[in-house]
């Protein structure tokens, strides 16, 4: 089964190429608290259609290039609040 992860695109100017950053917490090993830990994945959009700021998900893939191994599943879409039923006055 592939590795599914989800992160926030930090860069397009690439063709066919966006960064995705992907964060994590990990629990330190000696003092217990939680840090936030974040890495970089190069993954393939073949369209060009993904924009920075834009939530997704990637799956792992086969090797495409030197760096890349992951390609875009999905969007990750919120409703904002007006979508919500609030009415703004």
């Amino acid at each position: 089964m592939a590795k599914k992860l989800k992160g926030v695109v930090v860069s397009d100017k690439m063709a066919k190429t966006i960064v995705v950053n992907v964060a994590r917490y990990t629990k330190h090993p000696l003092y217990g608290k939680y840090i936030k830990k974040s890495k970089r994945y190069k993954v393939h959009d073949e369209k060009n259609e993904y924009k920075i700021g834009d939530k997704v998900i990637i799956e792992e893939c086969r090797p495409l290039s030197k760096d890349k191994h992951f390609r875009v599943v999905s969007k990750i879409e919120f409703k904002s609040q007006n979508e919500k039923g609030k009415t703004t006055t």
